[in-house]
């Protein structure tokens, strides 16, 4: 005996076997027989009912057992519902089964087999239901747990990228440079990838990376790194060792993917297009894509910010200086994209004011 009261809905256009299939359950308080005398009837019974089993005579008139039955299984509401067929016709019961009829009855069918074979099919409906119950419960708390693991990877994503300002800002700092230097190179940055067609991944990548590209002046001298006037080329020669002890800094696990990508940044990002750039001279696309990006969003931060050498240059002053420059220093795509959307990049300039 099932636990639960079922439904079960007879489809027969013979009303002798309607009364019989009612007379076969009437013993049993857990299962409530209903009837149709047509298959268009019993659409519309099931409208407002959902059955547990169908027992469905394939032979009636206006609607017959072949056309209802391919309707249950077309419909998400009532595919699932298993449907015992009733016919004496060997073909036609074949034929039904590949429609997707759950088992079949011989016409005139017996009463005892009837009920075994209607129990068997609410047993299997039941565990079904239980499956299915057990899978939206299931997914209702992957999607909650989802949910929380992502607000916790949102809040470490957060806390990596304050990490990697202020480990920016302890250089920058000594340099005289801010924070929001260090924020308008992630932005500018992410926003030069995303136009060269980077990956959302990568244009992220770019974003956490960036600001460590000046990260190896902690190892610059105060004299040598906040001297008001010009460099002897001595000095400039210990000033360049940045991009050489940054990256040395930055040496970490293969899978520590910001840090690799910082390091790329770190050394590479004073190398230029012509070749004529340090620390290793690389020349054109042997300088990695990210180092390219930064090097235009780090030059064009520099000339338009206070240093301890000069005053900030206007936007029309330092866009003349490196579009002057600009086949010595920069690949040449990276910057028409530049310059090409350049209000997109002095909008950023103006939320991260210094």
């Amino acid at each position: 005996m099932l636990d639960e009261v079922s439904k079960i809905l007879a489809v027969d256009d013979e009303f002798i076997n309607l009364e019989l299939i009612t007379a076969i359950f009437a013993d049993d308080p857990n299962i409530t027989v209903l009837t149709a005398s047509n298959g268009e009837e019993a659409l519309e019974i099931l409208k407002t009912h959902s059955p547990d089993v169908i027992i469905l005579d394939l032979r009636m008139p206006k609607l017959n057992g072949i056309e209802v039955l391919k309707i249950l299984k077309s419909e998400v509401s009532t595919s699932q519902i298993p449907v015992i067929v009733l016919s004496g016709d060997y073909k036609e019961r074949k034929n039904a089964l590949k429609i997707g009829a759950n088992d079949f009855l011989s016409k005139p069918f017996d009463a005892e087999e009837l009920k075994l074979r209607v129990t068997n099919n609410l047993q299997i409906k039941k565990y079904h239901d239980i499956i299915r119950d057990l899978n939206e419960i299931l997914q209702k708390e992957v999607r909650r747990k989802t949910k929380e693991l992502q607000s916790a990877l949102d809040l470490a994503k957060e806390a990596e990228y304050e990490m990697v300002v202020k480990l920016g800002m302890i250089s920058e700092f000594r340099d005289e440079e801010t924070g929001q230097h260090i924020r308008r190179m992630s932005y500018y940055s992410k926003l030069l990838a995303q136009m060269a067609g980077l990956s959302d991944y990568e244009q992220n990548l770019v974003f956490f990376a960036s600001p460590l590209h000046d990260v190896g002046k902690v190892g610059i001298p105060d004299r040598i790194l906040r001297k008001p006037g010009p460099l002897t080329s001595e000095e400039f020669e210990i000033i360049k060792l940045h991009t050489v002890i940054g990256a040395k800094i930055l040496e970490s696990d293969p899978r520590l993917r910001t840090l690799q990508a910082g390091k790329i940044i770190a050394e590479q990002h004073h190398e230029r297009w012509d070749g004529s750039g340090y620390p290793k001279g690389l020349k054109g696309e042997e300088i990695h894509i990210y180092a390219r990006i930064v090097s235009i969003c780090d030059v064009f931060d520099a000339l338009t910010s206070n240093r301890v050498y000069r005053p900030a240059f206007s936007i029309d002053q330092a866009i003349g200086l490196m579009k002057k420059d600009s086949p010595v220093f920069f690949d040449p795509k990276l910057f028409s994209l530049f310059i090409d959307n350049l209000d997109a990049f002095l909008k950023i300039r103006e939320n991260f004011k210094d």
